[in-house]
């Protein structure tokens, strides 16, 4: 019993068909982590924009220092970045 080889023609469509998959498959693993980004950015920003709120309404409701108040500040903030981190990951 004779094996044959297969010849430049016999492979080029195997291959084609390969590299065709890995494409489609990379494509749409980008198309996902763009959209898990978007996502992340959108979530630190928001964050952003409720810290900053955080510590006007402290400011003006508790009559506290802006030195005590920038603590809340940063717990917003840090909130946000945890919460894109696990949109990301």
């Amino acid at each position: 019993m004779k094996v044959k080889s297969m010849g430049i023609c016999g492979r080029l469509p195997v291959v084609l068909v390969a590299a065709g998959l890995l494409l489609v498959t990379g494509s749409s693993y980008a198309t996902e982590q763009s959209q898990q980004r978007q996502q992340g950015r959108q979530a630190n920003q928001e964050a952003k924009q409720e810290a900053r709120s955080t510590k006007i309404d402290c400011r003006a409701e508790n009559n506290k220092s802006n030195a005590e108040c920038r603590q809340d500040k940063r717990e917003t903030k840090q909130e946000g970045r945890q919460e894109k981190r696990e949109i990301k990951y």
